[in-house]
């Protein structure tokens, strides 16, 4: 991901957040090995669904999505990990052999 796509990803995101949307924000902090997405990848997430970015070209994407609505219900970020000693990684599809730690917070 570029620093372009970055940028696209939190501007659709803030254009969603000033339509009254409630968005989630995720983005990987931390890679280790083979990891699907570079450190600084963005994916947002809407409480009404709505979706713009990857943090792992979709092997943990469903994961990230769940963690987000989470976290735009009780307003309390999140820093999930995913990696191959995690049995939560193989369940979500992460078996390109390394490691990525995404935080998770919502836009206010």
């Amino acid at each position: 991901m570029t620093a372009t796509d970055a940028e696209d990803v939190f501007a659709i995101a803030a254009a969603w957040r000033e339509s009254g949307e409630q968005v989630a924000l995720a983005t990987v902090t931390e890679t280790w090995g083979s990891s699907p997405r570079p450190a600084g990848s963005q994916f947002a997430v809407t409480a009404s669904g709505r979706m713009a970015g990857s943090v792992s070209a979709g092997c943990i994407e469903a994961a990230v999505a769940a963690a987000a609505m989470q976290t735009i219900a009780t307003g309390m970020p999140q820093l999930l990990e995913f990696g191959v000693t995690n049995e939560r990684a193989w369940e979500v599809g992460l078996a390109c052999g390394g490691r990525i730690k995404v935080f998770v917070e919502t836009l206010a």
